[in-house]
């Protein structure tokens, strides 16, 4: 699990070989602990393992399907990414709960100046949409989010200057691919309503 409360790091090489490739990375700026063999770091929002280090360099093993249905794709060397280390027991929940499952790619639109902040609206699925609500949580590039609008095809978020700052967004313009997870209380939600809003379920408990 992850809370979207990024930091920056950058891609050092892209390899790939057949049906898989290696991304190696290096954080802008240490980790607050130790990074070992085996941990869990999101990066622009899916969730990887560390399989090998070399000195400050984090390299991660992934599978053809994640380049394709994420836009670590079209990463190249030196391309900025967000960078975040998996949840611990007792760490501060400053975003919203993060699983690094990215449920679809969108686009950036456009992007506009409001006073010192920015608004970004970003073109998505329809599928993505019916998984958001207004005022709830989206991650985007694995940052933790908040839906200002919802529009037909798409939806805005604005920035402060320092998620610009410390975040990929300052890289942003219009046509950028942008990893995207909906809120996971969403995808619940939506599951239950497959199933009849939870109506068969409470008849089966009704039986017992």
């Amino acid at each position: 699990m992850f809370t979207g409360i990024v930091r920056l790091g950058r891609v050092v090489s892209i390899e790939m070989q057949g049906a898989s490739g290696r991304i190696a990375v290096v954080p802008d700026r240490p980790f607050d602990s130790p990074v070992n063999l085996g941990d869990s770091i999101a990066v622009n929002g899916a969730c990887l393992t560390v399989a090998e280090m070399d000195g400050e360099n984090l390299m991660f093993d992934v599978l053809t399907e994640t380049f394709d249905k994420t836009n670590l794709g079209e990463k190249g060397e030196g391309s900025v990414v967000n960078l975040e280390r998996a949840l611990a027991l007792g760490d501060t929940l400053g975003g919203h709960i993060v699983t690094g499952h990215v449920d679809g790619v969108g686009t950036v639109r456009r992007i506009d100046p409001v006073d010192r902040d920015w608004k970004f609206e970003i073109e998505c699925s329809r599928e993505m949409l019916m998984l958001m609500v207004y005022k709830g949580s989206v991650a985007l590039d694995g940052i933790s989010l908040t839906v200002a609008e919802l529009k037909d095809d798409g939806f805005t978020v604005h920035i402060i200057p320092h998620t610009m700052e410390e975040t990929d967004m300052s890289e942003f313009k219009p046509g950028t691919k942008v990893n995207l997870e909906a809120d996971i209380l969403g995808k619940h939600v939506q599951r239950i309503l497959e199933f009849g809003g939870g109506q068969d379920y409470r008849l089966n408990f009704e039986k017992i």
